[in-house]
């Protein structure tokens, strides 16, 4: 928040009591509201603390009276709607009633969570948060929280991503919060200028605000992201402006992006795609991929995942075709029979001929060797058998719209077989699980392993991973 306080409460003294809460220390002030340390009355109270911030509305002119209403009637509305670990929580929404402090009458107080402190604090140290990249992904789970429920934050930055007592991270401060209406929203003509993305640089402010999207967010956690893993910002100059008018050259195409070079490898095409410089080249890159893809990058790994359209029987069939055509394809050759995979399959033969040999009988992929090298496979069947998906890579949603294994979304999986090769990093055993985003872990098959599944869910879900024990 700018350093300049219009609207905040300049000062409510230690024991100060609202409801049942006694005020104890400072914890922060904004522009539009204060945050106290507080007490329960009741030391056996669930919580016993809390957070009280405190937005005026006793002393102002109507205008601005109606103002802070509406931003405290938005936050008390998206706190009560959203439940998330990753959000912080409210407790309950107060009203001051003390004539005689009118700088106090009639203020709203939110109870809040209490945090251990914000990442904005942590960042002043001068070097990135050991755990950066774990609070990155744990900054998108709460995005995908707000933006699943239709919400956009409006003022993502370190000082509203509060920490808690175990380390972990959590979206808070929703002031600047908006609901969508359609493909926009409306907030308050007011943002933090590092994380402004170019397209609101010359937005109108009209009678509701500015219209804002949720892609103004993505933008936001590219500079964020940038932030905590190099502990610079992504575009130069020493202070605000000088970077605002950096902001100005590439929004105009006059400047590129020189991205860190200490920024690391899996996480340098997930800054770059949040920091494009149009809203439309961001809209692809919503909260819910930047989750697969950021949980991805804090692992280590960049993505081997495999576009696999349509399930690889179809390929099968087609590579057929081409080889009944006489060009000769086949996924394998073998001519002693005693080495033939067993034959118990409904996928389409394949064909392949040595030099100086007349061509013999097109051989057939079937059962489990139609799977791929370096792929894990799904069958519809036992045995390897009926439709078959197969990936090089992880994929935390079968129906993403980068895997289709349309089947799976009404059949569960017969049999499996990892046919993946020594990963040079281990990661080459298959975790599959009942739920999109690696939940609810069903089992798991080590390299070379192939067998049948008695399932009673389906599977929506998979990983690579070091071990199969748990």
């Amino acid at each position: 928040m700018s350093g300049q306080q219009p609207y905040a409460v300049s000062s409510v003294p230690p024991g100060y009591r609202v409801g049942p809460w006694i005020v104890e220390e400072p914890l922060g002030a904004g522009a539009f509201g204060n945050v106290y340390a507080a007490r329960h009355e009741d030391p056996g109270a669930e919580p016993a603390r809390a957070a009280l911030k405190f937005l005026p509305t006793g002393t102002h002119t109507p205008r601005q009276l109606r103002h802070l209403r509406e931003l405290a009637e938005r936050e008390v509305a998206l706190l009560s709607r959203l439940r998330s670990p990753r959000l912080i929580r409210m407790y309950d929404a107060l009203t001051v009633d003390a004539p005689s402090h009118p700088e106090l009458d009639g203020a709203t107080v939110l109870v809040l969570e209490e945090a251990r402190g914000s990442l904005d604090a942590s960042l002043s140290a001068g070097r990135p948060p050991r755990q950066g990249p774990v609070l990155l992904v744990q900054i998108c789970e709460g995005l995908d929280q707000l933006h699943g429920a239709g919400w956009v934050h409006g003022d993502l930055k370190p000082g509203n991503v509060l920490l808690m007592e175990d380390g972990t991270a959590r979206l808070g401060d929703f002031n600047m919060a908006a609901e969508l209406e359609g493909t926009h929203a409306y907030s308050p003509a007011f943002a933090t200028a590092d994380y402004t993305p170019p397209e609101l640089l010359w937005s109108e402010v009209g009678e509701r605000g500015v219209q804002i999207r949720q892609t103004a967010d993505i933008w936001a956690f590219g500079v964020l992201a940038h932030l905590v893993l190099t502990g610079s910002f992504p575009l130069p100059g020493g202070t605000p402006p000088a970077r605002r008018d950096a902001l100005v050259r590439y929004a105009r195409g006059e400047e590129e992006l020189r991205l860190s070079p200490e920024l690391p490898a899996p996480w340098r095409e997930i800054v770059r795609d949040c920091l494009s410089r149009t809203h439309e080249d961001r809209a692809p890159h919503d909260a819910a991929s930047l989750l697969r893809r950021t949980s991805q990058a804090a692992a280590g790994r960049l993505p081997r995942r495999r576009r696999v359209r349509r399930p690889l029987l179809a390929v099968a069939a087609a590579v057929l075709a081409l080889a009944v055509a006489g060009l000769g394809l086949s996924m394998y050759l073998d001519e002693d029979p005693a080495t033939k995979p067993n034959t118990r399959s409904n996928a389409g033969p394949v064909g392949k001929t040595r030099p100086g040999k007349s061509p013999g009988p097109v051989q057939t992929a079937t059962g489990y060797d139609r799977c791929p090298p370096r792929s894990v496979c799904f069958f519809s069947e036992a045995d390897g058998s009926g439709e078959m998906c197969a990936w090089e890579g992880d994929d935390p949603d079968w129906f993403d719209g980068e895997n289709d294994c349309s089947w799976s979304a009404t059949d569960r999986p017969g049999s499996i077989f990892n046919n993946g090769l020594p990963d040079p990093e281990d990661y080459d055993q298959v975790a599959y699980f009942a739920e999109p985003g690696l939940r609810q872990r069903l089992g798991c098959v080590e390299r070379g392993q192939r067998h049948d599944l008695a399932l009673t869910s389906r599977v929506l879900s998979h990983t690579w991973a070091k071990t199969c024990s748990r």
